[in-house]
């Protein structure tokens, strides 16, 4: 019995703990003015990008950066997947699409922004084969 328990919360701390990323503007627009936080879009192409996958693994997906982020940022993510299997619904497919034209209109990947929560841009970066603490670090600098 003890033993379920320790593994349901240990399940339970892991999803806690997972970084939140939005998927509509307006939405993480509405939450950074709410937490009085800039918003850190991402544009990326999750199954093709080689640079991006290793964004994802080296960055996004550290416990380092998330427990940073979750604290300082609203992270919304733009991706821009080409396999069958991963497409997205034709909503996101829009909504991604609007948020590449005002964002990224030569079509990097992966492009970095932070941005404030009326959507001007702060800084922006992409990929950088640096320690998660100097990428933090990197995006902080854009906030003066």
């Amino acid at each position: 019995m003890e033993k379920r328990i320790l593994i349901m919360t240990l399940l339970l701390s892991s999803f806690l703990s997972a970084q939140k990323w939005e998927s509509d503007w307006t939405a993480a627009a509405a939450l950074a003015k709410q937490n009085h936080q800039n918003v850190l879009l991402v544009f990326s192409g999750s199954d093709w990008c080689a640079p991006c996958i290793r964004l994802d693994k080296s960055i996004w997906q550290s416990s380092e950066f998330q427990d940073y982020a979750k604290d300082h940022w609203t992270m919304l993510r733009a991706d821009f997947p080409r396999k069958k299997a991963n497409l997205l619904p034709e909503d996101q497919k829009i909504k991604n699409a609007q948020l590449a034209e005002k964002y990224n209109k030569n079509g990097y990947f992966p492009l970095v922004l932070l941005l404030d929560p009326n959507g001007n841009i702060l800084g922006q970066t992409g990929f950088k084969n640096i320690s998660v603490q100097e990428y933090i670090a990197l995006l902080k600098s854009f906030e003066g």
